[in-house]
């Protein structure tokens, strides 16, 4: 799903830490799992930001035509107390003795011909909006439509398995087989953010929507971002069972072969559950949002050699991803509008 204007983050989190502790588990031991093939028809295609054939493109409205919301978030995550004053000075806070099992390198496909991200290098998540990253940043995650940051390794936004609100119009009027639909033909919504699922459960549409959202991703090459973080990765735990983990693992694949393609890095966000799945997919680095609230850093540090960039909305959450990964993953506090300076607007990293 293209955003167009600021948009808030969007937390998809349903694992808890036990879940977390059985990847780890299985990673150290070596075990890995096999997604579906993408014969089986697990193909999104990637949204065509800058396709010159309107058929094919989600519309573009103007940056006002977004309003910014405050991002989703569980009731139990979010703060009841203003977090302290936000800072920019990065620490190093060494992790716990009690560590993730030793780290494994990538394994996507190409990721040998793409520029990896460096671990634990300070980070900034500005999705909301960009601006002037502070002092000392090395990575920035933005909205598709923005630009990269000047001089800094940029990761492109993109939302690849559910639709912008303000454009499901025209997925209605161009593609409408490729919504996912309740019995009744009604278009099967995430109820938080008022976006309908994308329908990965067949290879044809896994690879019409591959198309699409392709075009934006070569769209994020074309801009010069370095990376692409595809979201709403875990949209199948929202389908009510019309989709499952290997759909999504299946059109993740198509995501990964076209980023790599274009010469872009490709991170997974969220979703601990297809943290084994990584390899086959071809995944290079980790998203993750909330991963010190619910104790799941130590999956992701596994399975990513640390390469793993950290996003906490709470202070609880925020102080327990330094105090255990500070001096491993890079880690920032946001707050829940991910927005730019001013306002809401709040940083600090360890």
């Amino acid at each position: 799903m293209p955003k167009h204007a600021p948009t808030p983050f969007r937390r998809r989190k349903s694992t808890r830490a036990a879940l977390a502790a059985g990847v780890v588990a299985a990673l150290g031991a070596g075990v890995l799992f096999t997604q579906a093939d993408a014969s089986s028809g697990d193909t999104r295609p990637r949204a065509a930001r800058n396709v010159t054939t309107p058929a094919t493109a989600e519309p573009t409205p103007p940056a006002t035509a977004r309003p910014t919301t405050a991002p989703k978030t569980t009731a139990a995550a979010r703060p009841t107390t203003a977090p302290k004053p936000a800072t920019t000075r990065r620490t190093t806070t060494a992790p716990k003795a009690t560590t993730a099992p030793k780290a494994t390198a990538p394994a996507g496909p190409t990721a040998a011909k793409v520029a990896l991200p460096t671990a634990n290098a300070q980070f900034d998540y500005q999705i909301g909006g960009a601006y002037t990253p502070p002092k000392n940043v090395g990575v920035v995650s933005r909205d598709r439509t923005a630009k990269p940051a000047a001089g800094l390794y940029t990761i492109c936004y993109v939302n690849a398995f559910q639709t912008q609100p303000d454009a499901l119009d025209w997925w209605e009027t161009n593609h409408p087989d490729l919504l996912l639909r309740d019995r009744s033909g009604a278009p099967v919504q995430d109820e938080d953010w008022g976006e309908v699922l994308l329908d990965t459960s067949t290879a044809d549409r896994r690879e019409r929507l591959a198309k699409i959202v392709g075009g934006w991703i070569d769209g994020c090459a074309k801009s010069g971002f370095q990376a692409v973080e595809p979201d709403n990765l875990d949209s199948y735990e929202r389908s009510g069972n019309r989709l499952t983990k290997q759909h999504n693992a299946a059109f993740a694949r198509l995501l990964a072969q076209r980023a790599h393609a274009a010469g872009l890095a490709i991170g997974q966000k969220n979703t601990t559950e297809l943290l084994p799945e990584r390899r086959t997919i071809g995944f290079d680095f980790a998203v993750a949002e909330e991963c010190g609230q619910y104790e799941e850093c130590e999956a992701y540090a596994a399975a990513y050699a640390n390469r793993v960039y950290v996003i906490e909305y709470t202070g609880t959450g925020y102080g327990r991803a330094c105090a255990d990964w500070g001096g491993t993953l890079s880690i920032v506090q946001r707050d829940l509008d991910v927005s730019a300076p001013g306002g809401s607007y709040r940083y600090r990293a360890c």
